[in-house]
């Protein structure tokens, strides 16, 4: 074949050179499916394939009638000929050597599975159901059962997928290329789930790269290893509707929201020391939340990442529970064990940066792909990560696709947004002349700015309920502030402010405090500009920075009782409340990612009461309307003395002022007997904010609250039962 006879782009080639054949041989072949399978020639078919170390090949069709026997092309493994069919179908080979036979079903004969609609809106960037179509899912599909892989790699020349079923040799399955958005796919009859598999990729300059990971990938091998998994959606049936009901017909900022934060790795640990699975993790992290009165769980990182020390903060699997604690349906499960006593699930989620590690994202296509080429623009100084292109609707797309996917597959509750502020400065942690600024010659990332506020139209439009918390520590305004406000459309934001000013306040001697009143009061100047979340967390007692109650003044009696003041303190404080793992009962040592919590410190009843404190606490703040009601709201809040700094003593009132009562739909019922109305009841069904005379002990969220009229007899049930005595239905309401 000449220059002249060249076929276009996804053309059949009938006649092949030798330098086609050599292309497919070695695996250098663009565009396969032009090449192999089965195409019309001579009014009839010719079928070809290759298939190292097969000696004969012959064509079948599926059902098992013999096709036709191909003859040796121009390179080793490849085989070709005429087929005796009257039209198109799907075949298998039978190969053989002196070793024996083998069955292929051929992959070359089937046609895409993505179609114009994927293309159409892929390419706009609008595609929120991305991770049903990229990345591996076993289907059945042109009446075969298999397994689709699709990939984004725009600049290869090639991409393949391997693993143990084409024993790692990427010139067996390389992908076709849908040019209009540059996706590689390929549907493989015959993998099914639980196989490994990468994508080895061709670059643009004709280099082939290390076998990447699948951005997509639902699971992964536990580290060391780093393939992915085939694995299809997740097989569980949910009981978590009166949950997810709940939350998503009441006003989260109104409800109790009492943080335990928890890194699964260290927790507890088995007595090998290995890491508990998440069934493991289910019997003893939920019932410990409900016994202390915590509303909410927050997980650091849950995806996969290599390295344990990141403590999931350098993911390589965005779409992928850790391999570390099971399996991905082992995470479902706790989340619905979670959720069936009343317990929401957070996650840490991180779309800052990624880490460089050869198999993950870094120039997965051979050039810079989801992150800058620049790296005054891609990379991250302090923590040796690379930076998402946020300019790319590629990357957004894939972004706000997993907070989706977490969402949608495992009904977290919300997502606790990882470095916010290093997102929103293009010269976060940068010296002069190390960073470019934006188009208006600033210092904000606008590309950045988009992203989030997309992120959180997308999580917000499509799942009800669900929350979003930005650590940021800056004051860049309108962080928790509705994006058609100009705001950055999270629902809370950490208060960073109040967690250094109290804890070094804290850590002074008594003496010395008068002259520091300020830390403690100043935060009130400013702590309804945002939906404020309290954070005592993590990044505060590790790297030499002590255990909570090691920051505390004082000997150990002492450390113990500031430690207390410092929690009635936060409780009473207005915002939602954050705790990390083993501050509850006054861990001593500081939390390494590497051993479980110091449990035994329980043994001693001065550890014993400051848990008996902490759940106290909880207790309080989830039954008072007063404490959580109107937390964001300065109508909740009043100074009765602000300025006895020589005593260090302030006093404060929490209220519900100005936000009490119900959003109400009434139900009600009439009685009448020889035309006098003899029963007159209403009962309001809604949302309690506050506190009211009958409401002191009132459970969140949404009640009947039954108001009889005495115009009976009084004999009925109904006349003596008191307003605070109705907690369910009465039978015969009508709305």
């Amino acid at each position: 074949m000449n220059k002249r006879d060249a076929p276009s782009a996804g053309e059949p080639v009938i006649h092949l050179t030798r330098d086609e054949a050599q292309a497919i041989g070695s695996g250098t072949h663009g565009d396969p499916f032009s090449v192999l399978g089965i195409h019309p020639c001579d009014k009839g078919f010719l079928a070809r394939t290759f298939i190292p170390d097969a000696a004969e090949v012959t064509a079948f069709t599926l059902d098992g009638k013999e096709a036709g026997k191909l003859e040796p092309g121009f390179a080793p493994g490849l085989f070709e000929g005429k087929l005796k069919l009257r039209k198109k179908q799907q075949l298998k080979y039978r190969a053989s050597n002196s070793g024996g036979e083998w069955t292929i079903v051929d992959p070359y004969c089937f046609g895409p599975v993505l179609g114009p609609i994927d293309d159409y809106y892929i390419g706009e960037g609008s595609h929120l159901r991305l991770f049903d179509k990229m990345g591996a899912h076993p289907l059945h599909h042109e009446g075969v059962d298999g397994t689709h892989f699709a990939v984004w790699a725009p600049h290869a020349r090639r991409v393949s997928v391997v693993g143990d079923f084409n024993v790692w040799d990427g010139r067996r399955h390389a992908m076709r290329r849908r040019v209009d958005t540059g996706i590689w796919e390929i549907f493989l009859p015959g993998v099914s789930a639980g196989q490994a598999y990468k994508f080895e990729i061709i670059g643009a300059a004709g280099k082939s790269l290390p076998l990447k990971a699948d951005p997509f990938a639902r699971r992964a091998e536990l580290r060391p290893q780093t393939a992915s998994i085939v694995t299809p959606r997740i097989d569980h049936e949910w009981g978590d509707k009166a949950h997810r009901e709940h939350w998503s017909s009441v006003e989260a900022r109104r409800q109790p929201m009492t943080i335990y934060e928890v890194h699964p790795g260290s927790w507890r640990r088995n007595e090998d020391g290995n890491f508990l699975s998440w069934d493991q993790l289910a019997d003893d992290l939920i019932p410990y939340c409900v016994e202390m009165g915590f509303t909410h769980i927050e997980f650091m990182p849950v995806s996969e990442h290599p390295y344990d020390p990141s403590w999931g903060y350098q993911t390589t699997g965005l779409y992928a529970p850790s391999a570390r604690f099971g399996e991905p349906e082992g995470f479902a499960r706790f989340v619905d064990g979670a959720h069936r006593v009343g317990i929401s699930v957070l996650i840490d989620w991180v779309p800052a940066h990624f880490p460089v590690d050869p198999h993950g994202l870094i120039r997965f296509d051979g050039t810079a792909l989801y992150e800058h080429e620049d790296p005054r623009q891609g990379f991250h100084p302090d923590w040796n990560t690379a930076i998402y292109n946020f300019g790319r609707k590629e990357v957004l797309s894939y972004l706000i696709n997993n907070a989706l996917y977490w969402a949608e597959e495992f009904h977290v509750d919300g997502l606790r947004v990882d470095a916010v502020a290093s997102m929103l400065y293009l010269d976060y942690s940068r010296k002069d002349g190390e960073w470019i600024p934006n188009k208006d010659g600033g210092r904000e990332n606008l590309e950045a700015v988009h992203f989030l506020r997309e992120m959180n139209k997308a999580v917000y439009g499509s799942h009800n309920g669900i929350v979003t918390v930005a650590e940021e520590s800056t004051s860049w305004p309108k962080v928790s502030a509705p994006v058609h406000e100009d705001g950055l459309g999270f629902g809370f934001k950490w208060n960073m402010g109040f967690m250094n000013d109290t804890l070094d306040y804290f850590s002074r001697e008594p003496v010395h405090r008068k002259h520091h009143h300020d830390a403690i009061t100043f935060g009130l100047v400013y702590a309804f500009s945002e939906n404020f979340l309290l954070p005592l967390s993590h990044d505060e007692v590790v790297h030499g920075k002590g255990s909570l109650i090691n920051k505390m003044t004082g000997d150990e009696w002492q450390q113990r009782a500031t430690l207390r003041v410092l929690f009635t303190y936060m409780f009473s404080y207005p915002g939602a409340k954050l705790l990390f793992m083993g501050g509850e009962f006054g861990q001593r040592r500081e939390w390494s990612e590497s051993r479980e919590l110091d449990w035994s410190l329980l043994a001693y009843p001065e550890h014993q009461g400051i848990k008996k404190l902490v759940q106290d606490l909880n207790g309080i703040y989830r039954r008072e309307g007063s404490l959580h009601g109107a937390c964001f709201k300065p109508d909740g809040f009043e100074w009765i003395d602000c300025h006895d700094s020589p005593q260090s003593v302030i006093s404060f009132l929490r209220t519900a002022k100005g936000d009490r009562g119900y959003e109400a739909e009434l139900l009600g019922r009439i009685e009448t007997k020889a035309g006098k109305v003899t029963r007159l009841d209403v009962v309001a069904k809604g949302e309690f904010w506050g506190e009211g005379t009958y409401t002191r002990n009132a459970p969140k969220g949404r009640f009947p609250l039954a108001i009889a009229f005495t115009l009976a007899d009084g004999k009925d049930a109904a006349d003596t039962i008191p307003p605070q005595g109705s907690r369910g239905w009465l039978p015969g309401y009508m709305r």
